[in-house]
């Protein structure tokens, strides 16, 4: 047997040590691995502490975190993996999944430490998202989906229960002209529903508003568009109508709909559980949150995630400790540290699902709504995102009507899925 076997046998015996998937206990030669994600503060500083946890217990290896700008950070890993010098470990967008194995970013977990059948009775059923051809690519530290934030403050001005947020589209709707307010010229000073494409938005009409009006977003397979369909048309227009009909907010108010939200000066924004440790962090006013409204009493809710990889290029010692680290911060433990403190909901069931968690006013609705999220197959996120947003732009800024709009966006986006199974 090879050294490079022994050693990394010898790394995941001790696996076991911090409660996960390995068994035994041994001890391994110093090694540095790199851990790559992009920047988001909350996220940064949460793998900082799980970092320093992970290196206290098996002081034998150390792990440096890189991070990059959003926008820079799937090219700085295709030119990483160009010049050898990938990292052992990263993060990525489940939609991301297939890009990244195209590329020969990543590697198969291993069955040995990773079991599915483990895997599959402890995670919620969204983690399939990161399996391919009976191989799991990687596994997420936490969950998301998506609710809709209120401003108590502004319900309570307007005169609506801050209590009782919005249960249906109509009711949303309702709330949000009460809320809203212009001056003489016809400007926006205080929005009813924060609008942002570019975040969320896109999000909300195809994985949700789609659903919630009958509609797929895509065939079950993920080959096919299946939004080109009168429930597309009704939900696009129902989104593009809180601009154009309704006049409740509009798109670059305040510049992102979060920081209108933030300032106090939008009533409502759906965002994701991302978002809850910066909005813990608002004193001027109180918010809630609650599930996503309904519409004829379909409910429905986009699941999503970053999941962490092994890096393709990583071998011998480093893969045994990238290994082992990956499988700490798949761990209950870490999931907690994340919770705490990014605000996203722990990818295991077990830590996700106590009492506390399900009650919990903040936590509660994302918890619900993960009973009934859709995670649909993707082969390039960042492609099909522009689509959406493309399509929305065009109508809200060129007119162009609905049907129109939806069948363009449709053949284009289908066009992207025909190129990548042609591959």
């Amino acid at each position: 047997m090879s050294f490079a076997k022994v050693a990394r046998r010898s790394f995941l015996a001790s696996v076991m040590a911090l409660g996960v998937f390995g068994v035994g206990a041994g001890r391994a030669q110093a090694v540095e691995i790199q851990y790559w994600q992009y920047v988001f503060d909350t996220r940064v500083q949460a793998m900082t502490e799980l970092i320093k946890q992970f290196e206290a217990a098996n002081p034998d290896i150390t792990v440096k975190q890189v991070t990059f700008p959003y926008a820079d950070y799937q090219t700085r890993l295709i030119a990483a993996k160009a010049a050898g010098r990938g990292p052992e470990v990263m993060q990525l967008f489940y939609g991301w999944l297939d890009t990244f194995i195209a590329g020969k970013l990543v590697q198969p977990l291993p069955k040995a430490v990773f079991k599915d059948a483990e895997i599959e009775r402890d995670f919620f059923p969204i983690v399939s998202a990161m399996k391919r051809g009976g191989q799991y690519y990687g596994l997420p530290t936490a969950v998301r989906c998506m609710a809709l934030f209120y401003n108590k403050d502004l319900f309570q001005k307007a005169g609506l229960d801050p209590d009782k947020p919005p249960q249906t589209l109509d009711e949303l709707v309702a709330a949000a002209k009460a809320i809203v307010k212009r001056d003489a010229a016809g400007n926006f000073q205080q929005v009813g529903m924060a609008l942002d494409i570019a975040r969320q938005d896109h999000n909300w009409w195809r994985e949700i508003l789609v659903r919630q009006y009958g509609g797929e977003s895509y065939s079950a397979d993920g080959a096919k568009v299946a939004y080109d369909t009168e429930a597309g048309s009704r939900s696009l227009a129902f989104y593009t109508g809180l601009q154009k009909v309704h006049h409740v907010g509009q798109e670059g108010f305040m510049d992102e709909g979060q920081a209108a939200f933030r300032s106090g000066l939008a009533g409502m924004v759906v965002d994701g559980t991302f978002r809850i440790a910066s909005y813990k962090t608002i004193q001027g006013f109180k918010w809630g949150v609650a599930e996503l409204p309904t519409q004829d009493g379909r409910k429905a809710n986009f699941g999503s995630y970053f999941a962490n990889a092994i890096g393709a290029s990583a071998t011998g010692e480093k893969l045994a400790a990238a290994e082992k680290f990956l499988a700490f911060i798949s761990s209950e433990k870490a999931m907690n540290v994340w919770l705490e403190k990014v605000g996203e909901l722990p990818a295991r069931r077990a830590v996700a699902l106590t009492e506390a968690n399900i009650k919990d006013p903040i936590y509660g609705p994302f918890i619900r709504g993960l009973d009934y999220a859709s995670t649909p197959p993707m082969v390039d996120e960042a492609a099909q995102r522009q689509v959406s947003i493309d399509m929305i732009n065009a109508v809200l800024l060129k007119d162009t009507p609905i049907k129109e709009a939806l069948s363009a966006a449709a053949a284009r986006e289908q066009a992207i899925l025909d190129k990548f199974k042609a591959k």
